[in-house]
């Protein structure tokens, strides 16, 4: 095993050096606004700040799937550009005071509220819409959305971090988030080899939680690490990604607030349906 220099916490942790690492200049320990700074505002009744992490993707493939549903969810979709410190903006700590994307404001009633947490979000517009909800197995949609939510930051900010993100490879780390990644595919893997969604025979917003993260590792999408975690063995997680991949209000989702990867996935902010098809002729007009 390799070994490291060793290391004494200090008595008091102080801030006096980054982190170091690709998120480095983001990372602060203290909350709040940076700058004064405005949030633009559309005509829809959903504004959506954010960017397509899988945390975003989660509320813009909703959001699309709502719309293919035929709700009446117009949204406008504002990008949030992280790595330039967006999130630190006065308008944008306003509508989320912990400075994480994406955050949502809705002006559907009386009064515009806000909502921020990505799960909380899903379930503010499931619940809103009475769609992808399971009303016969609640409880187990639940217990699968909050699993995402607790599970996530380890997968995340653990072994994302530790394997793609640290200055460089450092094997414990590594290894100790590469076994609970796995244990989680393992947990996801057992639960879709008894059932095709994750709260039974309806596809809701927990399986678009889920998706967001797991779907998009075991699809090869995140940390270049699918043959790291050698992902092809959990089988029944495959081919439930590869169903909710296939769908195109998801394929759709995936694009907004995107400014990385293929170009032709790329759709920085949405305002209407009308943004794809133009984004596609682009496309077909580059070819």
């Amino acid at each position: 095993m390799s070994t490291t220099p060793s290391y004494t916490p200090p008595n008091v942790w102080t801030w006096d050096q980054q982190s170091g690492g690709k998120f480095a200049s983001i990372n602060r320990p203290i909350a709040g606004a940076t700058h004064d700074k405005d949030l633009p505002v559309g005509k829809h009744p959903f504004q959506l700040y954010s960017l397509a992490t899988p945390n975003g993707v989660k509320v813009t493939v909703l959001l699309e799937e709502l719309l293919a549903a035929g709700h009446d969810a117009e949204y406008d979709a504002w990008l949030i550009k992280i790595g330039d410190g967006d999130q630190f903006g006065s308008g944008f700590v306003d509508v989320n005071p912990n400075s994480k994307i994406p955050a949502l404001m809705d002006h559907s009633g009386a009064e515009p509220v806000r909502v921020f947490e990505s799960g909380a979000i899903l379930l503010h517009l499931a619940e809103k819409f009475d769609a992808f909800l399971s009303h016969d197995a609640r409880p187990e949609m639940l217990s699968w959305l909050f699993w995402q939510m607790g599970s996530a930051p380890y997968l995340g900010g653990g072994f994302g971090h530790f394997y793609a993100y640290a200055p460089e490879p450092m094997e414990y780390p590594i290894n100790r988030f590469s076994m609970e990644a796995k244990r989680q595919l393992d947990v996801l893997d057992r639960r879709l080899a008894e059932s095709e969604w994750l709260a039974g025979d309806t596809y809701t917003i927990a399986d678009i939680a889920v998706w967001s993260w797991y779907g998009q590792l075991v699809l090869g999408r995140l940390y270049d690490a699918a043959e790291f975690l050698d992902v092809e063995s959990y089988t029944n997680v495959v081919g439930w990604a590869n169903r909710i991949d296939a769908r195109a209000a998801v394929q759709r989702g995936r694009m907004v607030n995107r400014t990385f990867g293929e170009p032709s996935m790329q759709l920085h902010e949405r305002h209407s349906a009308a943004d794809f098809e133009t984004r596609t002729q682009d496309k077909i007009a580059a070819e």
